[in-house]
């Protein structure tokens, strides 16, 4: 268990670094080693091994983002009026989806995510602009956007940094405060989304065992004591780097998550 401890620490910090850096919530990085971990511990049957890694990975971003959060309010990298329409919308579909997860079968959605998100960070890369010039939708519009970008988020057990980032740079938003905007947006769809997951597990997993719902408390908490001192360095390196260049960075990064998602 001490070894399961110390991974889940360094897999923290890498959360922490990206969550700053690229305004994700790490649950990227989580998931994929969450659903290795688990079994090979025997912390929970194969039939829950994905849920729980959604799960607890929500509730790591739920700090993660907290602290990428106020290092980049502190940057003035968050544009606080788009706020109300994103943040409503994703805390709808958020608890939707985290209350409904355990009876979806996401192998579809999984792969159309993977094909929509490679099509996107080709797109950032080849961009040779730091922005859209498309306009920003009508508020009501951008709230049912970002529902559904909050479904698929918690679906998938991320913050949302992958569909928020670059769909709210097409709509004009520079980089800088897109991965701002992702990062408060990551925030609200973990909180909503734990509490989802949480209310359907409660019929699996008790407390005694380090589990509310299907969130791993012990995985939890190894996770967040480095990914808080990760984060704010990661924002801290958004106002060093280029805008173009943090584009592209991001835009190579969506295309490994693309691959990941096709050959789970």
């Amino acid at each position: 268990m001490l070894t399961f401890i110390l991974i889940c620490m360094a897999l923290g910090a890498l959360a922490g670094l990206l969550a700053g850096l690229l305004g994700i919530g790490g649950g990227l990085v989580i998931v994929p080693l969450l659903t290795l971990l688990l079994p090979l511990y025997g912390i929970v049957p194969a039939e829950h091994v994905m849920l729980v890694a959604v799960a607890t990975s929500l509730a790591t971003i739920v700090i993660t983002c907290s602290s990428s959060t106020r290092a980049h309010h502190r940057l003035h990298n968050i544009p606080w009026r788009l706020t109300p329409a994103v943040l409503s919308g994703a805390a709808v579909g958020a608890f939707t989806v985290g209350s409904f997860a355990h009876l979806v079968n996401g192998q579809f959605l999984q792969w159309s995510f993977a094909c929509a998100v490679a099509l996107i960070g080709l797109r950032m890369i080849f961009s040779q602009m730091a922005s859209g010039l498309r306009p920003l939708p009508t508020k009501p519009v951008l709230a049912l956007i970002s529902a559904l970008l909050a479904s698929i988020a918690s679906l998938l057990g991320i913050g949302g940094g992958a569909l928020f980032v670059p769909t709210l740079n097409f709509f004009s938003v520079d980089m800088r405060r897109a991965i701002g905007l992702a990062a408060v947006a990551g925030l609200v769809i973990a909180i909503f989304a734990v509490i989802g997951y949480v209310s359907s597990g409660l019929a699996y997993y008790a407390l005694a065992d380090g589990f509310v719902g299907f969130v791993y408390l012990p995985a939890v908490a190894a996770v967040v004591s480095t990914s808080m001192l990760a984060a704010p360095l990661g924002a801290k390196l958004t106002q060093k780097l280029p805008v173009l260049r943090i584009k592209r960075i991001f835009g190579l990064f969506l295309l490994l998550v693309s691959a990941k998602m096709m050959f789970s």
